[in-house]
């Protein structure tokens, strides 16, 4: 998997740079199999192809169509760039469907890109699903004179941009306009966003600002970039790209970091289909520069670092774990995982106690060096209650779970008694060493805290709504969320989380497990859990981030409270402000305020009356939504759960069930 994955990146960057001459992207998956000629998948498929260009809902721009039963069935979705007329939009698709076939012939997965449209289709669901492969990007070889601030108006028109195509409807998700810098370097700069409107405005936002990030990474100060995700796209260049009578939103200029001012646009003549203007022979001469000194350095450097790392990879994986096939599914993914007993303990120093950085009811945790790239190693302990299977699915589980606001798993070993997991080292340990400490809680301003709660927010969103498997946490806590170097959050520890099947919303068990204080009300009595548990555990977390208190054993006028009823009670009366971390004050009010009435509103006794965690997002990313009015919170002192709660220590217990 390791390799297969290396090469289909490598050739979706060669593609996409040997794309530069006005062809579409193609991306062609092998992983969920190939359909035979004569099998009754491309006879689906060839229905969806002949009907598509001519299905009358297109002139919407956007188009999803399925047919077929279960391993059979294909699903279907085109969409037309925002600025583009219908006529242009079905000329596009037309030579979408004829062409994609032909180039990814047997695969039962495949896009296309031109740059009016895009046409994907696949056997598996594709509707209000993000996907983040296959991804392009491509970007001018011509750098601005002051790179830096041409960087920083850039960015500044990006994060506009990406803003108002999130708010679109479910019709249309798209922006475009333009900004000038205001430098001796003068230039216009336009720019376009657009996300597939099947997806929620909180999809849509994290998913153009991933690819702003990669902007920001890859071609910081570069005159033009355009990157395409499933679900997303981007480009900006200084030469007007896009039919301006067709865009609605007014465009502004920028001056970051302050607010945008409108300008009235600087909008060239429209231009017909056929015409190519001066600017854009000048980019095409560009791009075919690009191909000819960029693809043949590309593809030696790929080449030597395919070796390179096929000789670390066999180097670091020696050993394999046989697993029987009734236990988890996609049990040969764990082959590419395997680190060998004798790589750990020398990454580790033999796990030396001053290699040691965390300890908790599951075990130690190391800091380790493994082919110059900082690990941190779980060495669970030989008492946990977690069995083999169970660490197995773990494995397995958080394999699956990639986005910038989760941990990164890198691998895991399984020797004798040994029970290990090695993870990404993130700089700056975890939340509660800063947020509940006297001294380095002075170094979380209210930007950083409200950084920090967006940032676990996307995290919990991903998990519940937009990974390829959905996932409860049930430990979500001070301690298990950890700060890298830019103090962006990362949730961590899914040892005790739960795996929902497609559809499944709920579930219960008899075996309680996870940290007092952080449990909703509806888990801890009766072993029910939902989405709406982790929301309760959020709604606790961000009171307390707000606060600098535990909610735990709180402390207030010599009794002992809990800081979800402390906060209510002063909600109530009028005087929030008085539960607010004394080093906040001076802080924006407005939005600490909201903070605090999300945080209750996370935490409400009904799970009902809790929101979802897109909406949570869409609550923080917006100024103008009217949030619920609040009711009591649960008697968290006074609840007394039916059964035992499973834990080591305060810090909570290790078990996953995966029943």
């Amino acid at each position: 998997m390791f390799h297969s994955t290396f090469l289909f990146s490598i050739i979706v960057i060669i593609i996409f740079i040997s794309s530069a001459i006005a062809q579409p992207n193609i991306g062609c998956s092998n992983d969920n199999g190939n359909y035979t000629d004569n099998s009754t998948y491309r006879a689906n498929l060839q229905r969806i192809l002949s009907s598509l260009p001519t299905d009358k809902r297109i002139v919407e721009g956007f188009l999803n169509v399925s047919y077929g039963e279960k391993s059979d069935r294909v699903n279907a979705a085109a969409l037309c760039r925002g600025d583009v007329t219908p006529e242009l939009c079905r000329s596009c698709l037309n030579d979408s469907v004829l062409e994609l076939p032909k180039r990814c012939p047997n695969q039962k997965e495949a896009a296309i890109w031109y740059l009016n449209c895009m046409f994907r289709y696949s056997d598996r669901r594709i509707v209000g699903v993000v996907r983040d492969i296959p991804t392009f990007w491509m970007w001018n070889i011509e750098d601005a004179m002051d790179q830096k601030r041409f960087g920083q108006v850039v960015q500044g028109m990006l994060a506009q941009l990406a803003g108002e195509a999130a708010m679109g409807d479910s019709k249309l998700k798209f922006s475009a306009g333009n900004v000038t810098t205001d430098s001796d370097d003068y230039w216009i700069v336009y720019g376009m966003m657009q996300c597939t409107p099947d997806i929620s405005q909180a999809q849509c936002l994290d998913c153009l600002q991933i690819v702003a990030g990669v902007v920001q990474t890859w071609c910081p100060g570069k005159i033009g970039a355009r990157i395409i995700r499933p679900n997303c796209y981007l480009r900006y260049e200084i030469f007007s790209f896009f039919d301006s009578t067709a865009v609605s939103r007014v465009s502004r200029s920028t001056s970051p970091p302050t607010p945008l001012s409108p300008l009235l646009p600087v909008s060239p003549p429209p231009l017909s289909p056929n015409t190519t203007t001066k600017a854009e022979e000048n980019e095409s001469k560009r791009l075919k520069t690009v191909v000819v000194i960029v693809l043949p350095a590309v593809v030696v450097v790929l080449i030597v670092v395919l070796m390179v790392s096929t000789f670390i990879f066999l180097r670091a994986r020696k050993q394999r774990v046989g697993v029987a096939s009734s236990e988890v599914d996609d049990t040969a993914d764990l082959e590419t995982l395997v680190f060998d007993i004798s790589t750990i303990r020398t990454a580790t120093d033999d796990f030396s106690d001053e290699n040691q950085i965390g300890q908790g009811g599951f075990g130690a945790v190391y800091k380790g060096s493994l082919v110059g790239q900082e690990i941190a190693v779980k060495r669970l302990s030989q008492n946990s209650m977690q069995g083999e299977s169970e660490f197995k699915n773990e494995v397995l589980l958080v394999a699956k779970l990639q986005h910038r606001n989760l941990v990164r798993f890198l691998g895991f070993c399984l020797h004798e008694d040994e029970r290990i997991l090695v993870f990404e080292f993130v700089q700056n340990s975890s939340l509660d060493k800063f947020i509940f400490d006297p001294l380095k809680r002075q170094d979380l301003d209210w930007e950083t805290r409200y950084k920090i709660i967006g940032g676990i927010a996307r995290g919990l969103v991903y998990l519940h709504e937009d990974s390829q498997v959905k996932v409860i946490h049930r430990d979500l806590k001070a301690a298990n969320i950890l700060l890298d170097a830019e103090m962006n959050p990362k949730i961590s520890d899914f040892g005790m989380a739960k795996l929902f099947q497609e559809g499944q919303t709920r579930g219960n068990t008899s075996r309680v497990v996870g940290t007092q204080g952080y449990m909703a009300p509806e888990y801890a009595i009766y072993g029910a859990f939902s989405n709406k548990s982790d929301v309760f555990s959020f709604g606790v977390l961000v009171l307390e981030i707000v606060t600098g208190q535990k909610n735990s054993s709180f402390y207030q006028e010599e009794k002992i409270d809990d800081l979800i009823s402390y906060a209510w009670r002063n909600w109530r009366a009028g005087t929030t402000l008085n539960v607010v971390d004394p080093i906040l004050r001076g802080g924006p009010t407005n939005e600490i305020m909201k903070c605090i009435n999300i945080g209750l509103l996370c935490a409400q006794e009904n799970s009902a009356d809790r929101p979802t965690m897109d909406t949570v997002l869409l609550m923080l990313n917006s100024d103008t939504i009217t949030l619920p009015i609040l009711s009591p919170p649960t008697d968290f002192m006074n609840r007394k759960p039916i059964s035992d709660i499973s834990s080591l220590d305060r810090s909570g217990s290790h078990v996953i069930e995966m029943e």
